[in-house]
């Protein structure tokens, strides 16, 4: 037997280099990695780890599942800079609370900028101008409510409400995209300013663009916004077609380190990845 040692000829290839983005997700989330990374573009990556969640979707299930957000962040690729984390719950943050998340996440990565879905979601409906808006959701009526509250407690108008009635996140990602287009169809008030889709188990990312078709006015996803986000985060201002008009919108920054990748001036007031 002759045993070698063998070494590279050529450098190491840099992983993700335009962006890493460390994903929180749902051990029962079938859909949010795959939703994810049709919308990023090549040089970002994603990168992902799972706390433990039980259904039925409950408010008191869901905020069970924060005890173990920082230690799911932990094991998002250990001694490896990251430059944005997200958690991938728009029901959890509503339990557990945007605040409380992003200081849990900070435990594990600190000095990384932290997303959601609900904090994302509302970002991206202020940057598509909207005042009033429709929500079309999976869950029971008590999560709808409560999804409602934040988005009025945020100033907006909420004309209309519908859900789908699921108890169980691992079914909600079986729901044909033709069906959730047909769903936000009938849920979005005809006043609507657009339609903000709930939930990063929804496949809706597949129906994005026939629905605005259909509807003549924008639609924000919880994936699609937190894709939006966490590239705006990172700097990049490129489009992206065909997921929605959120796309168009430009970034309000630039970060420092993919400023220098893209030769593009750094923001000074960017925030530190």
């Amino acid at each position: 037997m002759i045993s070698q040692l063998l070494e590279p000829s050529r450098p190491l290839d840099d992983i993700a280099p335009l962006g890493r983005i460390g994903l929180v997700a749902l051990s029962t989330d079938f859909n949010s990695e795959q939703d994810l990374r049709r919308f990023y573009p090549e040089g970002v990556e994603v990168f992902t780890s799972r706390v433990a969640n039980h259904n039925p979707m409950t408010l008191a299930n869901l905020r069970a599942m924060a005890p173990g957000i920082t230690g799911a962040a932990e094991l998002i690729l250990p001694g490896i800079k990251l430059d944005v984390m997200v958690y991938g719950c728009t029901a959890g943050t509503l339990a557990i609370g945007e605040d409380r998340i992003a200081d849990l996440i900070r435990l594990a990565r600190p000095g990384v900028p932290v997303t959601n879905p609900l904090l994302a979601g509302i970002k991206g409906c202020r940057a598509l101008g909207a005042s009033r808006i429709s929500l079309l959701t999976p869950y029971t009526e008590d999560v709808n409510l409560e999804l409602a509250q934040q988005f009025m407690a945020r100033g907006f108008e909420v004309l209309s409400v519908a859900g789908l009635g699921f108890t169980d996140d691992r079914l909600v990602t079986g729901v044909s995209p033709l069906d959730i287009a047909d769903a936000a169809v009938a849920a979005c008030d005809p006043l609507a300013d657009l339609l903000f889709i709930s939930c990063t188990a929804l496949r809706a990312s597949l129906a994005i663009e026939a629905i605005e078709t259909r509807l003549g006015k924008p639609v924000v996803s919880s994936n699609q916004a937190i894709a939006w986000h966490s590239l705006r985060l990172l700097g990049y201002n490129g489009r992206i077609e065909h997921f929605g008009q959120l796309f168009e919108q430009p970034c309000e920054s630039v970060s420092a380190s993919l400023a220098h990748l893209l030769n593009l001036p750094p923001d000074p007031g960017a925030s530190p990845a």
